[in-house]
């Protein structure tokens, strides 16, 4: 009985020690892409796969629009829109808004249902570029050592400009320039702040709200940013 207890005892360690060099490879795979990304421009993220193959279902010549804008020739107005509406702490935070966190579960609570999230501008990032959108525990957790590694690796600009180019801005539209000619037939660049603010309410569901964005909610919720884009703090 001691020799197959031992034994057992033998191969959970095994195993567990398996496991565990796992997940220390994983996040080593994460952090050199994290890495690279610094100094190079991310060309396809998972985000854009996953949307890529579900247009391809039905389309087999769907193709993803999308043009990579450094971060000098996206508008200053559509930074200060985004940043006033989906994270207006993201200059100071270190990738967790945790008062967010807490006001979005509370008000979640009242509703009995999933109507918030607290997600910050750097977690969304780390979404995008590495994971799917299927909420699960081990998803959000990956996405917690995701940002974490790209708030240490990463400056402040550095990580709102990849987020504004590879961000989804309708069904196969990715980026502030393939947003900015799909909706306004104008170059990133040229966006007014009403224009600005109107792309970015439309961040929470793009794929929804590309179908009318000149509707009555948006209007209002257009209006909110515009009110207060002025004070949102860039890098």
């Amino acid at each position: 009985m001691k020799v197959l207890l031992g034994g057992a005892f033998k191969w959970f360690k095994r195993i567990l020690l398996g496991l565990v060099l796992l997940i220390l490879l994983t996040q080593c795979w994460y952090m050199g892409w994290v890495m690279w990304w610094k100094y190079f421009d991310p060309g396809m993220t998972r985000f854009m796969e996953i949307r890529l193959d579900e247009a391809r279902r039905t389309n087999p010549q769907a193709e993803l629009k999308r043009h990579w804008q450094p971060y000098g020739k996206i508008s200053v107005h559509l930074k200060r829109a985004v940043v006033a509406a989906e994270d207006d702490k993201f200059a100071v935070h270190d990738g967790f808004d945790w008062e967010g966190m807490q006001l979005a579960l509370e008000k979640n609570r009242r509703k009995g249902r999933l109507v918030a999230g607290g997600s910050t501008i750097t977690q969304q990032l780390a979404k995008n570029l590495f994971l799917s959108p299927v909420k699960t525990p081990w998803r959000k957790a990956q996405e917690a050592i995701i940002t974490l590694m790209l708030e240490t690796a990463w400056d402040k600009r550095r990580i709102l400009e990849v987020y504004l180019n590879s961000v989804e801005w309708g069904d196969c539209v990715f980026g502030a320039e393939a947003a900015a000619r799909r909706y306004y037939r104008v170059g990133a660049a040229q966006l007014t702040a009403a224009q600005a603010a109107r792309l970015a309410v439309m961040l929470p569901a793009p794929r929804r709200f590309e179908k009318n964005p000149w509707s009555a909610y948006l209007n209002r919720r257009t209006q909110t940013i515009l009110a207060r884009m002025p004070h949102a703090q860039l890098p």
